[in-house]
């Protein structure tokens, strides 16, 4: 039995940064991690919009309900708002099933390409796989926006 200490290489496309968060990376990078359902998905100029109203929905208290338990609590009890779902979710059955919840209850959704950013976008260091914005007076005008356009996005088949 050999017990002597063995080298390894380090792999220079896994450097440092590149951990697999996709937080440095470009929307078309994050596009690449994304999940065959993640669909209807939102352009770049929409995913800034809605983390910007993630933002400040996060500033009010309890008119953002993240996570898939949270979320999912709050959708089968009735309330209303946008869905935002994490694309790069894996795995894959543990959310699945959501979406058909919300065409069911006519509640507009989307995917995003990343759960980091989704995270981020609240405040914390940790990633979201989906969160539920609840309409407020104070990004109303940004809400409304939104839900038009989540609305002509997320048209049923």
């Amino acid at each position: 039995m050999d017990l002597s200490p063995v080298k390894m290489e380090v792999d220079d496309s896994m450097k440092e940064g590149d951990g697999g968060d996709n937080v440095g990376s470009s929307y078309e990078e994050k596009l690449k991690y994304t999940n065959q359902i993640a669909k209807p998905m939102a352009s770049k100029k929409l995913c800034k919009k809605i983390y910007k109203c993630i933002k400040k929905a996060a500033k009010q208290k309890s008119y953002l309900r993240n996570g898939l338990k949270d979320v999912q609590k709050h959708l089968r009890k009735g309330e209303e708002g946008l869905v935002i779902f994490a694309g790069d979710v894996f795995p894959l059955e543990i959310m699945c099933h959501l979406p058909i919840v919300c065409e069911d209850k006519n509640i507009p959704y989307c995917y995003t390409p990343s759960r980091q950013d989704i995270g981020s976008a609240m405040g914390v260091k940790r990633g979201s796989l989906m969160v539920l914005i609840k309409e407020h007076s104070e990004y109303k005008e940004l809400y409304d926006e939104l839900k038009t356009a989540l609305v002509t996005l997320s048209a049923p088949l």
